[in-house]
């Protein structure tokens, strides 16, 4: 099941492991494989990525961080092919993917000499970037029926979908709040007319994209392997000031 009709599918530069993603999933439809086994499996290529950066062994860091990126793909993609979305996955992938950017953030201070400031102000704004990228791509999927566990505000805790229990649901809607809240009503007091404008245009889309997870995966494996290990967190810093340019692109054309 596609997020989007065909015409207005965007290049997306953050989701370049969807094809590997739809390979893993094909392969675990007809096994016991749950889509929470492949989060889970994401979050330890994660943390072997952290581990490597701290032994600063960049190249295998740089690769566990493309996988966990592939992963992070392959556990939505094994739900729609089971057809078994639920908000467990949903909310367990979004907690585990902040507090392994928390930790990637720290790592990456830890092994250089980067202001425990601008480390604390970059991970704001990835978080910030995260979420304006999230914020456009669910408002333009709920436009066309997008998937059903992607909300646009969340505000209130769902109810369980079958097969997964409405406890879980709450406690890992509650972190979700507790991670996510202060960056989710950011976004919307930048932006809280977004979902009554114009369908987003393509290149506008894949434009944002660079904001999605996977593209700063991708940013930061560079950056360790080009042996630019101090410039990362600097990077995320400046250029969270493309978020305020995007925004007013998105009120003023769209």
């Amino acid at each position: 099941m596609s997020k989007l009709p065909k015409q207005h599918k965007f290049i997306d530069l953050s989701d370049y492991g969807r094809p590997v993603a739809r390979i893993i999933a094909n392969s675990l439809k007809n096994t016991s494989f749950t889509p929470i086994h492949v989060t889970i499996s994401f979050i330890i290529s994660g943390l072997i990525a952290i581990y490597y950066i701290l032994q600063e062994y960049y190249l295998l860091a740089a690769f566990f961080l493309i996988l966990k990126s592939i992963l992070d793909a392959a556990d939505g993609e094994l739900a729609r092919v089971k057809a078994k979305p639920s908000y467990t996955g949903r909310y367990l992938d979004s907690v585990a993917d902040i507090l392994l950017n928390a930790l990637l953030f720290i790592s990456i201070w830890y092994i250089t000499n980067t202001s425990i400031w601008i480390c604390f102000f970059a991970f704001l704004g990835l978080q910030l970037q995260g979420t304006l990228y999230n914020y456009y791509y669910v408002i333009l999927r709920n436009k066309f029926d997008g998937d059903t566990t992607s909300r646009v505000f969340e505000n209130k805790t769902p109810i369980a979908l079958e097969g997964e229990k409405q406890k879980n649901v709450n406690i890992l809607f509650g972190l979700y709040k507790l991670l996510y809240g202060i960056f989710d009503k950011i976004i919307y007091t930048l932006d809280s007319n977004a979902d009554k404008g114009k369908i987003l245009p393509n290149l506008f889309m894949t434009g944002i994209s660079t904001f999605g997870l996977g593209f700063q995966l991708l940013i930061i494996s560079v950056m360790l392997v080009m042996g630019l290990k101090a410039f990362i967190l600097p990077f995320f810093l400046i250029y969270t000031v493309m978020v305020f340019v995007f925004v007013g692109m998105r009120k003023l054309f769209f």
